[in-house]
């Protein structure tokens, strides 16, 4: 009798610590990843328990609209309805806004990333680990999550694993990603991890990432509503719109910017291309 009392003592406060250990270990639901349009049949569960505070403030995050603008290279500056500006492979010196709330960083050359960010940004997001693990980010602020997929990328002639990274910002019920400084083409566990994207980043040089063929035939599978040329060097333009066939549109747009929500996604997927790009 006194060792059932115990194992029954034993076995209360393991269930009484099992909550605590899963919300160490949970991450922020996403919304992007909640059916995997790239896997057909493949749906993700989302087992994050509803009393976790994990999410983003979804009274902001569904309603609103997002301002996207270009600001050089592969720097886009997002704005989320909630006012957080986020600022892509950010080089300090490039971009629209002089101390974003947050930054991310790729390192295949000094234009997409500073090693003395300005003190005051609040967020600093690398897509690489300095001592060659893969970087693992899962951040919420205020009403955008932010994650992260690895990709590899060259160096010296060598594959260097996980060295860059793809991130996507899940904001006012819209996925967007930023395909950063991508070297290979992506594998099925890519698009998975990756998920829905409404808006996608793509670099256009032709070359110094991937060829335009490769980076079309990415852009063709993520299937998003917009596409966002940037890194344009090398390759001409009009060479990988025409490679995305007459499923896209295209639409320059003569301003540096332009705001979106879900509910305005236009109809026909369509290539953005914002002034300066």
């Amino acid at each position: 009798m006194h060792r059932f009392k115990a194992f029954i003592l034993v076995a209360a406060a393991f269930l009484l610590a099992s909550p605590a250990s899963a919300q160490e270990s949970q991450r922020p639901f996403s919304q992007c990843l909640a059916v995997a349009q790239s896997l057909p049949g493949v749906t993700y569960a989302n087992l994050t328990p509803e009393d976790l505070d994990l999410k983003p403030d979804r009274a902001a995050a569904g309603t609103g609209e997002v301002e996207i603008s270009f600001a050089g290279h592969s720097t886009y500056v997002i704005t989320t309805p909630g006012g957080i500006t986020i600022a892509t492979d950010y080089n300090g010196w490039a971009g629209n806004v002089a101390v974003p709330d947050v930054v991310t960083m790729n390192k295949a050359h000094s234009s997409h990333f500073t090693l003395s960010p300005d003190e005051r940004i609040g967020h600093v997001l690398r897509g690489w680990n300095f001592d060659g693990t893969p970087a693992d980010h899962d951040v919420v602020v205020d009403d955008v999550y932010i994650r992260n997929v690895t990709t590899d990328i060259r160096n010296f002639g060598a594959m260097e694993p996980d060295g860059n990274s793809i991130f996507i910002f899940e904001v006012a019920d819209l996925c967007i990603g930023h395909l950063g400084h991508l070297h290979h083409p992506l594998e099925d566990r890519h698009f998975a991890q990756i998920g829905r994207l409404d808006i996608v980043m793509v670099p256009v040089d032709g070359g110094l990432t991937l060829s335009h063929t490769a980076m079309t035939g990415i852009a063709q599978r993520l299937q998003s509503s917009i596409l966002l040329p940037m890194h344009r060097r090398g390759a001409p333009l009009s060479s990988f719109i025409e490679m995305m066939g007459d499923k896209f549109a295209t639409d320059f747009v003569n301003d540096t910017g332009f705001t979106i929500s879900a509910r305005t996604l236009p109809r026909q997927p369509t290539i953005l291309v914002l002034r300066g790009v």
